[in-house]
């Protein structure tokens, strides 16, 4: 059900969907799903709960057994990309539809989503500890514009176009590297 409330809510967005097209979608009648999901943001929090953890445990997977700190930033990105690529339309869904909730779904899904950014903000405030990434740098900044350009790429990557995946994590690791990495530790 998720799945396939994902891909509509892609396609066609949240609002412009109907419980009826995600029940059909399904392979089943409106009330079966209104017996599973009492409203259609219901629907909408759990999916997007879920795809917040496929966030997380993409990451915790990339960096596991790295002892390097550079390199788990590196895989980390590399890793967060991949998910927004290659992942489900779950992730993309939460990008752009999270703005479709009230009250308190919204509030947890920003709490939610405010976990997730910790994860990054303890890894660059790790690095920056170590001397690794520039003292001049402003973390906060770093982390929202390095993930808000990140997420940017689900909006505009062809799989068939001049960049590869591979190429764009490259690219922005670049970037990165060049601009707030010690010298030292490049």
């Amino acid at each position: 059900m998720l799945a396939a409330a994902a891909a509509l809510f892609r396609e066609r967005g949240y609002e412009r969907t109907t419980v009826k097209e995600i029940a059909e979608a399904c392979d089943m009648l409106p009330g079966s799903l209104h017996y599973r999901y009492p409203s259609k943001e219901s629907l909408l929090v759990d999916l997007m709960r879920l795809a917040l953890e496929q966030a997380s445990s993409a990451l915790a997977r990339a960096t596991v057994g790295v002892s390097d700190p550079v390199e788990q930033l590196r895989r980390g990105i590399n890793a967060h990309l991949d998910l927004l690529v290659d992942g489900s339309d779950m992730v993309y869904v939460l990008l752009f539809e999270w703005r479709s909730l009230r009250g308190e779904a919204r509030q947890e899904m920003i709490d939610l989503r405010d976990r997730y950014e910790r994860l990054w903000a303890a890894m660059l405030q790790s690095l920056a500890s170590q001397g690794i990434i520039r003292a001049d740098v402003d973390l906060n900044l770093l982390r929202l514009f390095g993930l808000g350009g990140l997420n940017w790429v689900a909006t505009w990557f062809d799989k068939k176009g001049r960049y590869s995946l591979e190429d764009i994590g490259n690219f922005v690791w670049q970037l990165i590297r060049d601009a707030v990495i010690n010298q030292a530790d490049r």
